[in-house]
């Protein structure tokens, strides 16, 4: 017991009794300055009933495409690939992928800001090869604000999944595979019949970190869009600050932070129960 106070003391003051004061707030009217007064339920409420407040968690949910689905289906694809063909400067491309991961989210949100603009490269690309009617101001476009934002997310996020998968692909025994070439299997059942059971562990990891990565996703929106246009990217984690900072609704805002905390962990309980669960 002694070897995990220490841990359990700091658990307690940074993470339990934090929670426990936003729980508190969220109960609460109160704009940060005045006496607070007591909101009961109301802050929940309207947590489902404004479209204003429902949108963000729509658009959360949108994002975990991008930062979760794409990510692991490319790099298990990737890792497939790479594990059935010998391919030269190994190290030297799964650097490459992984860079994105350590680089500051604020850095990759400047760079893809200066990407995406109106006179940025992507628009000049696309005048280049003759594309031009493609182009338009992707940040500020109501329809692929939301798109631009995910794709940047799973630049991040695939890089991630294939180290995961990648390490864990050198695990599988090569017995395997030389079974499955034996009998006939071809590249597509031999993903399905070896490579894919034998990441499932891997898989729950990535789903796991890119869920969460795109749930508690700030930074990001806050340097490309700000939320905008309008409220066509804004997310739960934006939409916290911006309330509790900017409209002074800071029950509101604790009360879209809790509801984000139970998002969190419902859906990585669901993404252990659906891959760990079947290996137990």
């Amino acid at each position: 017991m002694l070897y995990v106070l220490p841990a359990l003391v700091l658990y307690t003051l940074f993470l339990l009794i934090p929670l426990g004061q936003t729980v508190w707030l969220s109960f609460l009217d109160w704009d940060g300055l005045t006496v607070a007064t007591w909101a009961g339920l109301d802050n929940y409420r309207e947590l489902f009933t404004d479209p204003a407040l429902r949108a963000p968690f729509v658009h959360a949910l949108v994002l975990l495409l991008f930062y979760a689905a794409l990510p692991v289906a490319i790099g298990l694809l990737l890792a497939a690939a790479l594990s059935r063909f010998r391919v030269r400067g190994m190290t030297f491309f799964r650097t490459v992928l992984f860079l994105p991961q350590v680089l500051a989210m604020v850095v990759v949100g400047v760079a893809w800001r200066s990407i995406l603009a109106p006179d940025g490269l992507l628009n000049d690309v696309l005048h280049a090869v003759g594309a031009g009617g493609l182009a338009r101001s992707w940040l500020g476009d109501y329809t692929w604000a939301l798109p631009a934002v995910g794709i940047v997310g799973t630049w991040v996020e695939t890089g991630l999944c294939l180290v995961l998968f990648l390490a864990g692909a050198q695990r599988i025994p090569r017995e395997l595979y030389e079974a499955a070439r034996m009998d006939g299997a071809g590249a597509v059942r031999e993903f399905f019949t070896v490579t894919l059971p034998g990441l499932r562990g891997e898989v729950a990891v990535a789903l796991t970190l890119t869920i969460v990565a795109g749930l508690r996703n700030f930074d990001l929106i806050y340097i490309t869009t700000s939320g905008g246009p309008g409220n066509a990217t804004s997310v739960p984690a934006f939409e916290v600050y911006r309330r509790a900072f900017e409209v002074n609704e800071v029950g509101a805002a604790a009360a879209m932070g809790v509801g984000l905390t139970v998002m969190i962990f419902v859906l990585t309980v669901v993404v252990a129960r659906l891959v760990e669960g079947r290996k137990s």
